[in-house]
């Protein structure tokens, strides 16, 4: 009588982390280290910049608490204030390769930039002009954390990909088994 009750809870608390994985996230003020993709150069004449890519730092190179899969893309803006760079982002894009079926993660990112000690925007001016910077360059290997202003919460996608190597798979198999695309899921 109590092996059906253990087995149904058992069952229960194995469905979040099943669940867990086709979700990405992070909690509200987590902190991940990212660079730049690309060379970013601002100055007085050309102050921001809307097309700022920027990638997570590998997970052995990270001091942040928190990570996003290796495999990601984050959208942002770069302008030149002050003393430093006001960096903020858009968007993430993540691809987590673990498993047979990549996910895929697509959605906003509400961040902003600290250095990794902890002052807020990025404290790479090169040349000042009157007390402000007036030439900044973020290079990529310059790490720096972005801090998220609220969760993070994506669910994987559809990968259309995953879906045609499973049936090109079983084509070659002679096993046709519904995929959930097919199933109505």
């Amino acid at each position: 009588m109590l092996k059906p009750f253990v087995y149904m809870l058992l069952t229960a608390m194995a469905m979040p982390t099943l669940a867990a994985q086709d979700t990405l996230s992070l909690p509200a003020d987590a902190r991940i280290d990212v660079q730049v993709i690309d060379r970013v150069t601002l100055d007085r004449a050309s102050s921001e910049r809307n097309d700022v890519l920027l990638r997570p730092v590998s997970r052995t190179q990270s001091t942040a608490a928190h990570h996003l899969p290796e495999y990601c893309l984050i959208t942002a803006r770069a302008q030149l204030t002050e003393e430093r760079v006001r960096l903020t982002t858009e968007s993430v894009t993540c691809i987590e390769p673990e498993g047979s079926q990549p996910h895929i993660y697509s959605g906003e990112l509400s961040a902003a930039a600290y250095e990794r000690e902890g002052g807020f925007g990025l404290d790479v001016c090169q040349e000042s002009q009157e007390g402000q910077c007036s030439r900044a360059v973020i290079v990529p290997d310059h790490t720096f954390q972005l801090s998220l202003g609220r969760a993070l919460q994506i669910d994987a996608q559809r990968n259309p990909s995953a879906e045609i190597n499973q049936r090109r798979m079983q084509a070659e198999t002679g096993n046709p088994q519904e995929t959930n695309s097919e199933s109505g899921d």
